[in-house]
């Protein structure tokens, strides 16, 4: 079953309104960094190694990230975070964590739509956790992306795969099944279900990959590396994340490498 809506701006109000409700709830989606994920924060954020050794001193984006987890994250790696999220109650918790664990981080409510308030070529690293299922046409998006990054920065990004926004969240007859159209909204679930693949109250899309990749690369970017987050569970129960993760893949990792010459200082050797 899909559904659609006509007006970017009024998926934009219903999606900011479930994850204002969502954070209210504690939902697991909107729980803080822990301490111990802060002592170790690269191996927290970047299991395969893509931003290398340190990032300290690096100008870092979050973008549609908050909730207290990316931005402290980042942070305490050393980076100069902005965080920018559409959901108020998201941003609270960012504004709660930098209490907790004195930091100091800038804190922007907006649209990843519009990041029209930040300069060309102003960040190192845009992180984008799971998001662009939350608009119909992400190629603005990375459009967006791609102009506040500078020359050789990174942008490291998460997506739904298309198949699970797609596929039903339980099995029919042991199989589970696609409902969804690629390019339509799925059916979403309401806030009494417990599911970690689909959020309560949300409209998402089903997006194809030749959007989510080729835009990517038609926005300035090359795509370097990519990987699909493991959750299969062996054990796992009929209609469980780690069941369902044995037939549809849930996530696609993506870095990404804005083109043209990098800003990095260089050596110069003078006789």
């Amino acid at each position: 079953m899909t559904v659609d809506f006509p007006n970017d701006d009024s998926v934009e109000s219903i999606n900011r309104r479930a994850y204002d409700a969502m954070a209210q709830r504690d939902h697991f989606l909107t729980v803080p960094v822990s301490p111990a994920e802060l002592a170790h924060p690269l191996a927290t954020l970047d299991a395969r190694g893509w931003l290398g050794p340190s990032i300290r001193g690096w100008r870092v984006l979050c973008l549609a990230a908050g909730g207290g987890r990316q931005g402290p994250l980042y942070t305490a790696a050393g980076a100069e975070v902005t965080v920018l999220d559409i959901s108020p109650a998201m941003l609270e918790r960012d504004r709660e964590a930098t209490q907790r664990f004195g930091m100091k981080i800038r804190i922007i409510e907006g649209t990843m739509r519009d990041l029209s308030m930040f300069r060309e070529g102003e960040f190192d690293l845009v992180a984008h956790p799971v998001s662009t299922c939350y608009v119909r046409d992400p190629i603005d998006v990375f459009a967006q992306v791609s102009r506040v990054l500078r020359a050789g920065g990174l942008y490291i990004s998460q997506h739904k795969q298309p198949v699970n926004v797609q596929a039903s969240l339980q099995p029919r007859d042991g199989n589970y099944v696609i409902e969804t159209e690629i390019g339509a909204a799925a059916k979403s679930v309401s806030a009494g279900e417990t599911s970690w693949l689909r959020e309560p109250n949300t409209i998402e899309y089903a997006h194809s990959l030749e959007v989510l990749l080729g835009g990517i690369c038609r926005a300035g970017m090359v795509i370097e590396d990519l990987s699909e987050p493991d959750h299969v569970r062996p054990d796992g129960l009929p209609g469980s994340m780690g069941h369902r993760s044995r037939f549809v893949p849930p996530y696609i990792r993506v870095k990404a490498r804005r083109t043209g010459a990098s800003e990095s200082p260089k050596l110069v050797l003078t006789f």
